[in-house]
């Protein structure tokens, strides 16, 4: 897969909101701080697509990308942020929630981005069950293996891979763009498949 063309189209709250024409769709989720938007900033090579932060959570809409014109990136909020107040987060996880199994979305993949430098957190084996329960096409991206020792960046990997079975797993670095061109190949399997 190529990815020749982006363009942002909008960024919603709720199902009214939703794109037209309905295309099918690539959603990323992940914790805040995971580095989800470096993560799209580098698989779509525009730098300052997906807004990075210093501050964590600041994502607060699904934002909607047009790729190819032919289906959407959706970048969705992080999850488990724990400065915001409980109301704003019980809020983004319900939200979170709807996203994930509303059948108004025509899933190719839902991306769940992972730090492999310190390993999966609760909120991160919570998402994979709900995107399970819903049936949806798993990619698990391992960020940040750029990070760390070797031996333990491997520890970590095969660790990930046993948390989350049955599922691709990319071993990823925004910040080297190792693992840009497999999960591009995992994708363009799955929209296949």
């Amino acid at each position: 897969m190529e990815i020749r063309t982006v363009q942002f189209v909008k960024g919603v709250i709720g199902s009214e909101g939703l794109p037209v024409p309905t295309l099918p769709v690539v959603a990323f989720f992940g914790r805040s701080n995971v580095g989800k938007s470096s993560v799209i900033n580098s698989l779509v090579r525009h730098k300052d697509m997906a807004r990075a932060s210093s501050t964590a959570g600041r994502t607060t809409e699904i934002n909607y990308f047009l790729i190819n014109d032919e289906w959407y990136l959706v970048d969705l909020p992080g999850y488990g942020y724990a400065n915001r107040p409980p109301a704003v987060r019980a809020k983004l996880e319900k939200h979170l929630s709807w996203y994930a199994g509303t059948d108004e979305v025509e899933f190719l993949a839902a991306v769940l981005i992972v730090d492999a430098s310190i390993g999966a957190k609760d909120s991160d084996r919570q998402t994979f069950a709900l995107l399970r329960e819903y049936g949806r096409n798993i990619i698990i991206v391992a960020n940040k293996a750029d990070k760390g020792g070797r031996n333990d960046m491997t520890r970590n990997i095969e660790t990930l891979r046993k948390e989350f079975p049955d599922c691709p797993l990319v071993r990823y670095s925004a910040k080297t763009g190792e693992g840009r061109e497999a999960l591009l190949e995992t994708l363009w399997t799955t929209e296949k498949g």
